[in-house]
C-alpha cells in the first residue's frame, strides 16, 4: 500500500527547536536506529515505526554506521523504506549517520583517520540510496589522530555536498571546545553534539552544556531513557526477552539494582499523570540547551507512548527536587 503521511503531521503536534545558533530547527523527539532496525527484526515492523514516527511530527531519523545486526543493516533497511515511502518527503527530514567505531577489518576500518570517515560516509549513503545526508558525525573522539584530521574530514564532507551539517558525538567539553574552535576556523561550524544523558547520567552538566551553549551548538541526547532502565520494564523483573538479558549494554545485575530508584521516580511520574518514561524524557528536556531527545521504539505503540512526552506538564520546583533526592550524588558522576 502507498504510504501517504498524515496532513496533520506539524499542526501542534511536534515542537521543533533551534539547534544552537544555526538556522536548522529540530524535532523535540527524534528518532534513533541503533536496536530495532537491524535485520534481526522484521522490516515490516521498522517500516510501521518509522511511517508513524513521521506522521506524528517526528522528521529527524538517526543511524550510524554500524547500526543494527549486522553493522550497516539498520542503514539498508532504513534505505528500503526510504525508496518505498519517504522518496517525497526528502526536504522534510533530517537523515543523519555517523562514523567512528569499529565497521570493517583492517586498519582503516573505526577511529578518525580522513581515510576511514570519508569511506565510511561513502558507504552509508551507498546502503540508504542518499545523494547527502543532513548531519553527519564524528561518532567518538580518536586518541591517535590529530583533531584537526579528523574535523577536516567532516569540513570536507560537507564541502562536497555529501553532508549539510557537521555534527559530534561522546566527545568530552574540553575535546569539544578543541573540535568546535578548529571547525570554526575551517569555515564549518559545528552543528550539534550527541552524549548520552539521563536522570541517572548527568555528566554532561559538569561543563560541556555550557560549552555548547558558548559554542553555539545544539545538543541531541541519546539513551535519555538508560537503555530502559528509566521505564516500567523492569519495576517487577527482569523479562527473559528485555534488553538487560539480552544486551550486552545493559546488564540484568543493573536493572535489578537500580529497580528502587526507578520504582521511586515513577511515583513522582504518576504523580505528574506520565508514566516514567515519558517522565525522564521531559525531564531530559528541560533544559533550553537541550534541542532534541533520542528515542528507540521496537513497537509503534512504543513510539506514541514516548512522542506523548512533549505534551507533559512543565516541572515544579518540588518535582525537580524530588528527582535530585532519589537520583542522588550518582547522577553527575557517569557516563
Amino acid at each position: 500500500m502507498t504510504y501517504e503521511a498524515d496532513a496533520g503531521r506539524y499542526q501542534d503536534r511536534m515542537p521543533y527547536n533551534r539547534s544552537g545558533r544555526s538556522g536548522l530547527k529540530v524535532p523535540a523527539v527524534s528518532l534513533g536506529l541503533w536496536h530495532n532496525f537491524g535485520d534481526d527484526r522484521p522490516i515490516e515492523n521498522s517500516r510501521s515505526i518509522l511511517r508513524r514516527a513521521f506522521d506524528l511530527g517526528v522528521t529527524h531519523f538517526d543511524l550510524a554506521n554500524n547500526y543494527g545486526v549486522p553493522y550497516g543493516s539498520a542503514e539498508r533497511n532504513f534505505g528500503a523504506v526510504y525508496a518505498q515511502d519517504f522518496t517525497p518527503y526528502r526536504d522534510e527530514l533530517i537523515i543523519s549517520t555517523k562514523a567512528g567505531y569499529d565497521m570493517w577489518p583492517g586498519p582503516y576500518g573505526e577511529w578518525g583517520s580522513r581515510k576511514y570517515v570519508l569511506a565510511s560516509l561513502d558507504q552509508s549513503l551507498k546502503r540508504m540510496g542518499l545523494d547527502y545526508v543532513d548531519v553527519f558525525y564524528s561518532h567518538r573522539p580518536d586518541p591517535e589522530t590529530p583533531f584537526e584530521e579528523t574535523m577536516g574530514a567532516l569540513d570536507h564532507a560537507v564541502r562536497s555536498g555529501k553532508a549539510l551539517y557537521a555534527g559530534i558525538s561522546n566527545y568530552s567539553a574540553e575535546q569539544t571546545v578543541q573540535a568546535a574552535r578548529i571547525m570554526r576556523e575551517l569555515g564549518t561550524p559545528l552543528l550539534i553534539h550527541q552524549p548520552s544523558y539521563s536522570m541517572i547520567n548527568r555528566w554532561i552538566e559538569d561543563g560541556l552544556l555550557d560549552v555548547l551553549e558558548e559554542a553555539g551548538m545544539g545538543c541531541i541526547v541519546y539513551s535519555p531513557l538508560a537503555q530502559g532502565l528509566l521505564t516500567d520494564r523492569y519495576l517487577k523483573d527482569v523479562p527473559k526477552d528485555s534488553r538487560a538479558a539480552t544486551s550486552r549494554f545493559l546488564s540484568a545485575e543493573r536493572a535489578e539494582g537500580d529497580r528502587e530508584l526507578a520504582a521511586s521516580l515513577n511515583e513522582i511520574a504518576r504523580g505528574r499523570g506520565q508514566t516514567l518514561a515519558q517522565m525522564a524524557l521531559s525531564w531530559a528536556l528541560r533544559d533550553p540547551r537541550v534541542t532534541s531527545v533520542l528515542i528507540g521504539a521496537s513497537s509503534v505503540k512504543q513510539l506514541e507512548d514516548n512522542v506523548a512526552c512533549v505534551n507533559g506538564p512543565a516541572f515544579t520546583e518540588d518535582e525537580l527536587a524530588q528527582i535530585d533526592k532519589v537520583t542522588g550524588p550518582r547522577a553527575a558522576a557517569t557516563r
